[in-house]
């Protein structure tokens, strides 16, 4: 049916409540799904039809059901089953606006997350259509609170996503409880052999209608994508939020907690972003939608579960994070944008090694993904630039600044300093910390270029899905299969490398493939064996692994350690630089003791060479934390009950030993701020957790205790931390607030030390009141 020949909506039949609706809402034509699938629907056939969303089915199955409906009836008569929440209450909200001048009529989403009480009170008074996802409408016939005696019409929509969600057996079990006599209407974007099953045993004689489409994505979407590797994937992003003009977007990761610290992260960088995903409170979900519709958030960062069956007219760009798993998720996310005819951008993030994948879902949607080009610096200062100068123009002209200008005319005439010399300055305290440029001489994220896979191509082609399989499962030969694909790259040849004197270079297996930094490793290298930072050399980060230089004399129970410690999900696996990988290779097992050379101040542990081998000989003062599981395994059971004497004469002069065992949240002393964000702003502790770590620069174990109020916040952070810091950190904002933080007193570990100095006080003067007592007693 072309365009040329589809028929008005009053050449379909429809009531006339149901055209007046339709004149409103400004519908002039039918889309092509609706043509072929309304008359159908009024004539009382089954019917299975297969197109993508966006195409408008909604309206194609809700209006014939509308026009049929019987007002007096009060037992539901349409039930619509939805994969997911959130494309429940959507549909139930297309069903009220289509039915806006039908008088009475009442329409009921019912879906998990949602208290029973309000569902089950509807169902009391009665609906006429419910709307539901399949395990609460269960739930409810399980209860015996949904009667569908008097059903007429039953609407799988999305059907291929419950059976890619696991809903089919529900689906089945929910059709054997419908009257046998019922129209069945069966809308999916994909027809797989387990949906035919169901249309062959469900349907009568449907009426099969196709939307043929000469690509399987719509022609108003320009797809493209960013080869990048994954150190540079927020900068990347950054940039193009930076530069690309946007009304509202969704950018989709693969995981829960992804979305939460990416929406973080982005909140800390200024922008105006929400995480939605399955562990989130279903009434925030829709709070957060709601926000997104009304713009008071742009950015929606979701898994593909939580933003199945959005419907916002405001985004313009879906970005792909993480890869989809397959080319019908992919489909499926970027059909968010470009609906109703509208125009849109879908953005794909991929690896080098997710290529086959990408040749998958050209082949799918049978259109060319075409490579991005990267915003450069130059282009994000002038966007930068440009809005500086939108916000100058803005202030002058709300006006009020006649208080600012006897002031700047006055310290003009007393220091003689150029009026252009003083506004520099505002803007400069108006800043903060925050520059206003990127800096022209960091590095520019890389494109991978395709002549390195030009001649693998062929090779892997047939095994691009297999590839892009190991990598969502984190197979261990991942690294060393990306090198060997990419060896021409200029950068993976290793210049030779001479260590300055005391010092040995080491090889640790995490590079730039598994997104880690400098700042990372010298952390973890740090923290784990009581190295001051000042004391790790060079670091050089090559894509499958990394060379740094450590002092030349480091222990043998320090490498065993490190070997086993976990940077940016790789284990560090240290070794020295050029040693034999047999020689190097030692079983995962835990270390029998730990690093011992460290108990001193850090700032003094490698002042003389001959104060580090002091050091290094005395590993008995840091034996504690790795002796415990060893003593498990020896069997010597009498040294350990002539142990106990010896610790109870000793208890009440050892307690400070424990304070001071390394690598202990306890030993560092904290104080409590106050952040002016919380539950009203729908903050998460983990929101808070990876914003404040990052702008502090701050390990994220060192943030103690978060308690979420209403309307703020209290964590606690290391004492002594800088003001510098702190003044940052005011400015930062997080979920659209800023959080000018605050000292408010002693943290938790501050208020026991505090409590154990008052009761040791306490028990002091117990003590002289006693003896003075004994004193004054009577002979």
């Amino acid at each position: 049916m072309s365009e040329q020949s589809l028929p008005t909506f009053a050449e379909l039949n429809l009531s006339d409540a149901l055209l007046r609706v339709l004149n409103d809402i400004g519908y002039e034509t039918p889309s092509p799904i609706q043509a072929a699938t309304i008359p159908l629907l009024l004539a009382n056939r089954d019917v299975l039809g297969q197109a993508q969303t966006g195409t408008g089915k909604t309206a194609a199955f809700a209006l014939p059901i509308l026009s049929r409906i019987d007002i007096k009836q009060t037992a539901p008569q349409a039930l619509v089953l939805a994969p997911t929440r959130e494309l429940a209450i959507q549909v139930a909200e297309a069903f009220q606006s289509y039915a806006a001048h039908i008088p009475g009529f009442h329409v009921l989403p019912i879906y998990g997350g949602q208290s029973y009480g309000p569902q089950l009170s509807a169902l009391r008074r009665g609906v006429h259509v419910v709307v539901g996802t399949p395990g609460r409408v269960i739930d409810h016939l399980d209860k015996g609170s949904l009667d569908l005696s008097k059903l007429k019409t039953l609407v799988l929509d999305e059907a291929d996503e419950m059976l890619r969600m696991g809903f089919i057996d529900d689906v089945e079990r929910i059709l054997q409880e419908t009257p046998s006599e019922r129209q069945t209407t069966l809308f999916s974007a994909t027809m797989p052999s387990a949906i035919k099953r169901i249309a062959q045993t469900y349907l009568r004689s449907p009426a099969e209608i196709t939307v043929a489409a000469k690509t399987g994505t719509a022609d108003n979407i320009r797809q493209r994508y960013w080869l990048v590797s994954g150190m540079h994937k927020l900068d990347a992003l950054t940039r193009i939020l930076e530069a690309e003009t946007f009304d509202g977007m969704i950018i989709f990761a693969r995981t829960k907690l992804g979305t939460e610290e990416l929406a973080g992260r982005l909140s800390a960088r200024g922008f105006s972003a929400a995480a939605i995903n399955g562990d989130i409170q279903q009434a925030q979900r829709e709070r957060t939608i709601q926000q997104l519709k009304d713009g008071k958030i742009d950015i929606l960062v979701a898994t593909d579960v939580a933003a199945r069956g959005l419907d916002v007219e405001r985004i313009s760009h879906v970005i792909n994070y993480d890869v989809p798993h397959d080319p019908e998720s992919y489909t499926h996310r970027i059909g968010r944008t470009g609906r109703a005819g509208r125009s849109g951008e879908a953005i794909l993030f991929i690896t080098p090694r997710e290529k086959g994948l990408l040749k998958m879902i050209e082949r799918s949607t049978r259109q060319p993904v075409s490579p991005l080009e990267l915003p450069s610096i130059q282009t994000v200062n002038n966007v930068r630039i440009a809005k500086f100068k939108d916000q100058i123009s803005a202030t002058i002209a709300e006006g009020e600044l006649e208080q600012f200008q006897a002031i700047i005319e006055a310290y003009e005439q007393e220091h003689n300093v150029p009026a252009i010399e003083i506004a520099a300055a505002l803007a400069k305290i108006a800043r903060g910390d925050v520059p206003l440029l990127l800096d022209k001489n960091k590095r520019e994220p890389r494109m991978e270029t395709a002549h390195s896979d030009e001649r693998p191509t062929r090779e892997r082609s047939d095994r691009g899905e297999r590839l892009e399989r190991a990598d969502r499962f984190g197979r261990e030969d991942r690294p060393m299969r990306e090198r060997s694909e990419r060896s021409a790259r200029p950068e993976r040849e290793r210049a030779p490398r001479v260590s300055e004197p005391g010092m040995q270079s080491y090889r640790i297996e995490v590079g730039h493939d598994h997104g880690v930094k400098p700042g990372n490793i010298v952390g973890a290298i740090a923290n784990e064996a009581n190295i001051d930072s000042k004391n790790i050399g060079r670091i050089e980060i090559y894509d499958g692994f990394s060379i740094l230089d450590l002092p030349s004399d480091l222990p043998k129970e320090v490498m065993q350690h490190l070997k086993a410690v976990w940077v940016a999900g790789q284990q560090l696996k240290i070794t020295v630089d050029g040693q034999p990988e047999a020689a190097a290779h030692v079983p995962e097992v835990a270390p029998r003791s730990a690093p011992k050379a460290f108990e001193k101040p850090v700032e003094k542990a490698f002042e003389k060479p001959a104060e580090k081998r002091a050091d290094f000989a005395k590993p008995e003062k840091k034996t504690e934390k790795f002796e415990k599981p060893v003593k498990v395994d020896r069997n010597d059971k009498s040294e350990k009950v002539e142990a106990k004497p010896a610790a109870k004469l000793d208890e009440v002069a050892q307690p400070r030993v424990k304070k001071e065992k390394p690598n202990s949240k306890s030993k560092f002393a904290v104080q409590s701020y106050r952040i002016e964000v919380g539950r009203n702003h729908e903050i998460t502790p983990s929101a808070i957790v990876t914003t404040v770590a990052a702008e502090a620069k701050l390990d994220a174990k060192h943030i103690g205790r978060i308690d979420i109020f209403d309307s703020y916040s209290v964590l606690d952070l290391p004492e002594g931390m800088p003001q510098h810091i702190l003044d940052n950190l005011k400015a930062v904002r997080l979920a659209g607030q800023q959080l000018n933080i605050k000292h408010v007193g002693a943290g938790l570990i501050n208020s026991d030390k505090a409590a154990q100095q008052a009761q040791a006080a306490k028990k002091k003067s117990f003590i002289s009141d006693a003896k003075d007592g004994a004193k004054r007693k009577p002979k």
